[in-house]
C-alpha cells in the first residue's frame, strides 16, 4: 500500500544523487592531484579537494538515509508521516546549508572561514570529516532532531515492527553520537579518543543498523518471505554489529596515546567485525533463494545482494586485512586504509542507499518497477560501478603494500614523497577506475529516464 506522504523521500533521494556526482568529480580531482600536483591549483588545492569530496559522501548518505527513512516508515507503520510539511522544510534547510558549507570550502580560506562562522566560541572545526563550520554544525542537530522527531511520532501513532524500530535506534544513535563533534579536548589524545566515537560508531556501528533495516525493508517487498523469518535474521545481524563494533572502536585507540590495552581489545573484536557482514551477506542470499515470487524490480534485488557482498569484502575482509595491532604498526595511515574505506563506504553504505532508490523510485512514480530496458541500463550501471571500485580498492591495496616496505620496513626507509613516486602508477590505474566508475554512475542515473512498461510480476 502506498501512503501520499512517502513522497517527501524524492527530493532527498534526488538531492543525495547529484551530490553523489559531486562527490565522485572531486574525487577524480584529488586523485589526479597524487601524480599531478598542480592540477588546479591554487583554485582548488588538495586540502579543499578533500574535504569536499569526504563531506559530500557523508551528506549525500545521509540525505539518502532521510529518504529512506520517509519511505519506509510510513509503510512499515501502516500510517502517514506525521508532518509531510516539516520534513520538506527541514530538506530545504539541510540542502542550503550543505551548499553554502560547500561554497565556503571552495572560494574562502578555511582560517577566514572559521572565523566568519564563530568558531572561536565553540571550536569544533579543523578535524578531518568534521570540517564544517560550528554553526552549520548547530544547523545539522536542530534537523536532525526535527527529523527525528517526525519519524518518530510516525512509528508511535502506527504499526511497530522490528524493521522501523532498529531503523529509529540506529537513527537516534546516529544522531546522539554526533553531539561528541562538539567535544574539542586540548589535549590531543583525549579528542582523537572522542573523534573517533563520532566517525567509528556511526560507521561500524548506527550506520550498519541503518544498513540492516533497509536491507530487510527492500528483501520482504522483494522475495515475499515471511517477515518473522526476515526479522529474526536482523535481530542476529545487529547485535554481531553491536558487540564487534563498539568494542572494535579499540583499533582507531593503538598509536595514539591511549592505555596498552586496546591493543587487545581492539583486535580482539575488530577481528570479530567481518562476522555481521558475513551473516549479512548469506541473510540477503538465502532470502532470495526461498523467494515466493519474482519481483518484476530485478534490479533492485541486484543492488540488495551486492549490498551483501561488497559490504563483506569491503568492511569484512579489507578491514581485517590490517586491523590487529601488529600488522597495524606498520599499515597505519597509509593507502591500504583507503583501500578499505572506498570499498567498505561504497559496499556499505552507498549501495544501500541505491537498493532502496532504485526500489522506491519507481513505486514514488506510481509503478511497480521501471522498464526492463531501463533496469538492463540500471544493471550495466550497476557493473560498472561495482567492478571499478574492486579496481579501485585493488590498486590502492598494491600502492598501501609498496608503501609499506619502501616507507616503513625496508632496511632503507625512503621518506615518504620518494614512496609516493615510487606508487604513481598505481595512482594513475586509480584514476582511470575512477573515471569508470563514473561512466558507471551517468548510465546509472541515465536508466531512470528511459520509459517503458516493466514485466509483469510472476505469481
Amino acid at each position: 500500500m502506498q501512503y501520499k506522504s512517502q513522497a517527501v523521500a524524492k527530493p532527498y533521494f534526488v538531492a543525495a544523487l547529484a551530490l553523489f556526482v559531486a562527490q565522485i568529480l572531486f574525487g577524480l580531482i584529488m586523485g589526479l592531484q597524487y601524480v599531478v600536483g598542480d592540477f588546479l591549483f591554487p583554485a582548488i588545492p588538495f586540502n579543499v579537494a578533500r574535504m569536499v569530496h569526504t563531506n559530500a559522501l557523508i551528506v549525500w548518505l545521509l540525505l539518502g538515509f532521510m529518504g529512506a527513512a520517509y519511505y519506509l516508515i510510513p509503510e512499515e507503520a501502516e500510517t502517514e508521516l506525521h508532518s509531510p510539511r516539516l520534513a520538506i522544510v527541514m530538506f530545504w534547510i539541510f540542502l542550503v546549508a550543505a551548499g553554502l558549507t560547500v561554497l565556503g570550502y571552495l572560494f574562502v580560506p578555511y582560517s577566514s572561514l572559521a572565523q566568519m562562522t564563530g568558531n572561536s566560541i565553540l571550536p569544533t572545526m579543523g578535524r578531518e570529516f568534521l570540517e564544517q563550520p560550528t554553526i552549520v554544525k548547530l544547523g545539522i542537530v536542530v534537523v536532525a532532531l526535527a527529523f527525528l522527531f517526525n519519524i518518530t511520532m510516525t512509528v508511535l501513532k502506527g504499526r511497530k515492527t522490528a524493521i522501523n524500530t532498529v531503523l529509529l535506534v540506529g537513527l537516534w544513535g546516529l544522531a546522539i553520537l554526533f553531539l561528541f563533534s562538539f567535544v574539542n579536548p586540548h589535549n590531543i589524545v583525549r579528542d582523537k579518543f572522542y573523534w573517533w566515537w563520532v566517525v567509528h560508531l556511526w560507521v561500524e556501528g548506527v550506520w550498519e543498523l541503518i544498513l540492516g533495516s533497509i536491507l530487510a525493508f527492500v528483501l520482504i517487498k522483494v522475495t515475499g518471505v515471511d517477515r518473522e523469518v526476515i526479522e529474526k535474521w536482523l535481530y542476529v545481524i545487529i547485535t554481531l554489529t553491536l558487540v564487534t563494533g563498539i568494542l572494535g572502536t579499540g583499533h582507531h585507540y593503538y598509536w595514539i596515546g591511549t592505555p596498552e590495552h586496546w591493543q587487545l581489545i581492539g583486535s580482539v573484536f575488530s577481528a570479530l567485525e567481518p562476522i555481521p557482514f558475513f551473516a549479512m551477506t548469506l541473510f540477503a542470499f538465502n532470502m532470495v533463494n526461498r523467494r515466493r515470487r519474482e519481483h518484476p524490480n530485478q534490479a533492485a534485488t541486484l543492488w540488495a545482494l551486492g549490498t551483501g557482498v561488497m559490504a563483506f569484502l569491503g568492511a569484512g575482509v579489507w578491514g581485517f586485512l590490517h586491523t590487529l595491532a601488529p600488522v597495524n604498526y606498520y599499515t597505519h595511515g597509509t593507502q591500504i586504509t583507503a583501500a578499505h574505506g572506498h570499498m567498505a563506504f561504497y559496499g556499505a553504505y552507498v549501495m544501500a542507499n541505491l537498493t532502496m532508490i532504485s526500489y522506491a523510485w519507481p513505486q514514488l512514480m506510481g509503478r511497480i518497477a521501471n522498464s526492463n530496458q531501463s533496469q538492463v541500463v540500471e544493471m550495466w550501471g550497476f557493473w560498472l560501478m561495482t567492478i571499478s571500485i574492486v579496481f579501485i580498492t585493488l590498486f590502492l591495496t598494491a600502492a598501501g603494500i609498496l608503501q609499506v616496505w619502501l616507507q616503513r620496513i625496508s632496511d632503507s626507509p625512503l621518506p615518504f614523497m620518494v614512496a609516493q613516486d615510487q606508487v604513481a602508477l598505481f595512482y594513475w590505474l586509480r584514476e582511470i577506475a575512477g573515471v569508470i566508475f563514473l561512466v558507471g554512475l551517468m548510465v546509472y542515473l541515465w536508466s531512470f529516464f528511459i520509459k517503458g512498461e516493466p514485466k509483469a510480476a510472476a505469481t
